[in-house]
C-alpha cells in the first residue's frame, strides 16, 4: 500500500521544507525565475548596520539557495546618489557587490527606490521588493502617492532603536499596506529574526505564497508575513 504524502512527517529545516515544496509543485521549477529587489538605506548612520545586513543576506542565500530567484542591489547615500546593480543569481556576486559599498552622511531616496522599482516591474514582472532602513525624512504624502502605483510587494524591515520616531513606523508601514506587502521591526539582537525574514521574502519571490505558507512551520518570519499578506 502506497503512503499518504500527508501523513509523511515533515521537514524540519528551512531549506527542507522549501526543497519539499519544490519537488511538489515541480511547475514552480519552469514557469521563470523570480525577482527581488534589495534596497537598503546606506546613510552615514547605518554602517554598522549594512555590514548586518550583509552578513544575513549571506546566511538567507544560503537558506534558500536553489531557488530560481534573480536579485538586484538597490542602495542610496550621500547627497544624491541611488545605484542599482545588475540582476544577479550567483549568491557570492551579490555579497561582493554589497561589500564594496560603504556608508555616506546624507538624506533619505525611499521615493527613488519605489520608482526604480516600478520602472523594473514594468520592464519585467519583479515580485518583490525588500527595503531595509530606519529613517524617513521625505514627505510621506508623495511616498504614499508613489507607493500606490506599485504592483508589486513591499516589505519594510525597520531597524528599532530607542530614539526610532514612531512616525516613521506609520510611514513604513502604510507603504507596505498599500502595496499589499508587510512590515516588520527588527533590532541589532535579532539578527536570526531578520534572516527568517529575508528568507521567508525570498521564497515568497521565487515560488509564490503558497511555498510561504509550506514554510512557515519551521520559519517565525514566514508566520509574520502571512498574517500582513492579502
Amino acid at each position: 500500500m502506497s503512503k499518504d504524502p500527508t501523513s509523511l512527517t515533515a521537514p524540519t529545516s528551512p531549506r527542507a521544507v522549501i526543497d519539499a515544496f519544490l519537488e511538489k509543485h515541480a511547475v514552480q521549477r519552469h514557469s521563470g525565475r523570480g525577482r527581488l529587489i534589495l534596497s537598503i538605506d546606506a546613510t552615514a548612520s547605518r554602517q554598522p548596520t549594512w555590514d548586518l545586513a550583509t552578513s544575513l543576506t549571506a546566511k538567507m542565500l544560503q537558506a534558500v539557495g536553489g531557488l530560481p530567484l534573480d536579485i538586484q542591489l538597490v542602495y542610496y547615500r550621500g547627497l544624491d546618489e541611488c545605484q542599482a546593480s545588475p540582476w544577479v543569481s550567483d549568491a557570492r556576486t551579490l555579497i561582493g557587490l554589497m561589500k564594496k559599498v560603504h556608508c555616506e552622511a546624507g538624506e533619505t531616496q525611499i521615493e527613488r527606490i519605489l520608482v526604480h522599482a516600478r520602472k523594473e516591474d514594468i520592464k519585467q514582472k519583479v515580485q518583490a521588493l525588500v527595503f531595509i532602513g530606519d529613517a524617513c525624512e521625505e514627505n510621506p504624502d508623495t511616498l504614499v502617492i508613489t507607493a500606490r502605483k506599485l504592483s508589486l510587494p513591499v516589505f519594510v524591515f525597520e531597524e528599532f532603536q530607542e530614539s526610532s520616531d514612531p512616525e516613521v513606523a506609520k510611514v513604513f508601514a502604510n507603504i507596505a499596506r498599500l502595496t499589499n506587502g508587510a512590515y516588520c521591526r527588527f533590532d541589532q539582537g535579532s539578527a536570526k529574526q531578520l534572516t527568517e525574514l529575508l528568507a521567508a521574502v525570498a521564497t515568497y519571490a521565487a515560488a509564490g505564497q503558497q511555498a510561504l505558507k509550506e514554510i512557515s512551520a519551521t520559519n517565525a518570519g514566514a508566520v509574520r508575513l502571512l498574517r500582513q499578506l492579502r
